[in-house]
């Protein structure tokens, strides 16, 4: 038996890994290959039975699981930054998550017979899209810039709020449900405990934080286990008011001041592998295909209710006083696939209202599953052609990200934005994002190639990346992850200062990437030309000053790095560029002090030869 349980949990594990890998190589939301292979071990070859293998500890696994899931996302609600990211969004997290409910709940509760109570609770568990299903979507379909930033910060902002809506339905129905408790007296002390407690301790890390009371490689660990035990604390306290309390405890360190959190959330890509990944298959392996099947045409018609009703609905309401035209009203209303909120979620709310007795409990959790298949599925394989068909499909994007918010890079990034070129600027120098953001230059801090980043980076409208950090070993991994992600000929890399040593450890493919700008222009001899007094330029080259010209007048040390064509098509020069440059384009180049001195000296010869003339 122990043999067994210990091939179970390995072969749980090894499939968590296989399922993440599929979905970040066929582009495609984690949580589908994740829910197929639970599917497959479980109902499918019976070879899983999360029931037996745990026994009694399968609910507390799963609710400290659920307890995590909902700790993150609430991490990632800055109340301040919801109306920055524009209207329509602020809608959509507001009176849209209202109107997919009221037309969600009543549909379940007259298609299939659900009780008010199950159906009010299913209505707010498919509320939520989330970043996870949304993000990777959005890669393979690539909308233009404005739809693709709307579906991704609705995904980002409703997850805490549709999950903290789910929690206060299922507190209500679990306090109604029991005969012995008065009703008010219980659910007002579940909310004073979730509000109260979960604000105190929210607060109490936050100065903890602050202050840094823990030594670094404590921080993160430090945290979890601390929301783990506050959790359990608020469930001993008063039976299910953990989920309300963490949930709080998430949203207020999120808007608390002075505290940096970015660490506690980068430590979320080994919880979802270890934790979350594992947890989808065990949901998955515990569902019964009869119970699914036994929905029948009426789960289809939900299906349908959430697609072609409550979804397009809310967005023709909540899209009302907006600049969206007709066709980007269509597109956001086919697109909204549900994820791992509602199945998390669900899979505890279900086991526990099932201990109540409550009459159709056990049926939330395969209409859910039947939501998540359906939207994922049928949205994955639809929506890129219904982008071509409205012509809200991105055409060749022309942005740049720049890995290395240095001096030069910033005066890179901020005549690019001038030239209304698209630009994100990423380090993991805080003093280097500060002085871009200084420049109100759009920045991200953290390691771009990091699963936080794939999530809450925006890189809509980026089609190139140039990698101009001095950061030696973070930058092939940055090289190599945008290159599975944008192609290998968008990437482009300065050349290594030390290419002999380096050619022993880096492989080909990475140093055929190199050569950003030219042979032999490393990071550091950029840096020294800026130390020394080095200017960027745009010059227009036209049929009366050509390359020629401009060589003659600025010397051989002047470095072209780039040029914009009239079409606003951008062209990196590299080491790969052999072709002469055109005429009728705006070139930008980096001219050192020497450069700067000969195009002096020349203009004042011509001067002088025009005046003897």
């Amino acid at each position: 038996m122990v043999e067994h349980i210990t091939a179970m949990l390995a072969l749980i594990g090894v499939l968590s890994l296989v399922c993440q890998w599929l979905g970040w190589k066929l582009r495609l939301p984690a949580i589908l290959p994740l829910l197929l292979c639970g599917l497959l071990l479980g109902p499918g070859l019976g070879i899983l039975d999360p029931d037996a293998v745990f026994g009694d500890l399968l609910f507390p696994i799963i609710s400290l699981g659920v307890a995590v899931i909902l700790f993150e996302g609430a991490l990632t609600l800055n109340v301040k930054e919801i109306r920055d990211h524009g209207r329509m969004v602020t809608h959509l997290v507001s009176f849209g998550s209202v109107i997919t409910w009221g037309c969600i709940a009543p549909a379940v509760h007259y298609i299939l017979g659900f009780d008010w109570s199950i159906a009010l609770l299913f209505g707010a568990l498919v509320v939520v899209t989330g970043p996870t299903v949304i993000v990777p979507m959005l890669r393979t379909v690539q909308p233009n810039t404005k739809l693709s930033s709307i579906l991704r910060w609705e995904g980002i902002i409703i997850d805490p709020i549709g999950a903290l809506l789910a929690v206060l339905v299922y507190e209500y129905i679990a306090v109604t449900a029991d005969p012995t408790s008065h009703v008010i007296h219980a659910l007002g002390l579940t909310l004073i405990i979730g509000l109260g407690l979960g604000s105190l301790s929210g607060y109490i890390i936050g100065v903890a934080l602050r202050r840094n009371w823990f030594p670094h490689y404590l921080t993160n660990a430090a945290v979890l286990t601390t929301m783990l035990g506050i959790f359990v604390g608020s469930n001993i306290i008063q039976e299910e008011a953990g989920l309300l309390t963490v949930t709080v405890m998430g949203l207020w360190l999120a808007n608390m001041r002075g505290v940096d959190i970015t660490e506690i959330l980068a430590f979320k890509e080994t919880l979802t592998v270890l934790l979350i990944s594992t947890l989808f298959i065990l949901l998955a392996a515990r569902l019964d295909s009869n119970a699914m099947l036994d929905l029948g045409w009426e789960g289809l018609a939900v299906l349908f209710v959430v697609m072609f009703i409550a979804r397009p609905l809310s967005i023709w309401l909540c899209g009302i006083g907006t600049n969206l035209t007709t066709n980007d009203k269509w597109f956001l209303s086919w697109v909204a696939p549900r994820g791992i909120v509602a199945a998390a979620i669900s899979s505890l709310f279900a086991i526990k209202l099932e201990a109540l007795s409550f009459k159709g409990a056990s049926s939330i959790v395969p209409l859910v599953f039947l939501i998540i298949i359906g939207t994922v599925v049928i949205q994955s394989l639809t929506a890129g052609r219904w982008a071509q068909f409205l012509g809200v499909k991105q055409g060749s994007p022309q942005g740049m990200l720049i890995f290395g918010a240095t001096q030069f890079s910033r005066e890179l990034a901020k005549i690019l934005q001038d030239k209304d070129i698209g630009v994100l600027l990423a380090d993991t120098n805080w003093d280097n994002i500060r002085q871009a953001r200084m420049a109100n230059l759009p920045v991200y801090f953290g390691n771009p190639a990091s699963e936080h980043a794939e999530t809450y980076m925006d890189l809509s409208g980026i089609g190139r990346v140039l990698v101009l950090s001095p950061y030696r070993q973070l930058n092939p991994l940055v090289s190599f992850h945008f290159q599975d992600l944008l192609g290998q000929k968008n990437v482009f890399g300065l050349t290594n200062t030390d290419s002999s040593s380096a050619r022993h450890q880096l492989s080909e493919a990475y140093l055929q990437r190199l050569g950003l700008f030219g042979d032999n222009i490393s990071y550091a001899k950029i840096a020294t030309i800026m130390a020394k007094g080095g200017v960027l330029k745009v010059t227009n080259l036209t049929e009366s000053f050509t390359i020629d010209d401009f060589k003659k007048r600025y010397g051989e040390t002047a470095i072209p790095l780039l040029y914009i064509t009239r079409t606003s098509k951008v062209r990196v020069i590299s080491l790969e560029h052999n072709q002469a440059l055109p005429t009728d384009i705006e070139l930008i180049s980096l001219l050192p002090a020497a450069a700067q001195a000969n195009a002096n000296a020349e203009i004042i010869n011509t001067t002088s030869c025009n005046v003897e003339a």
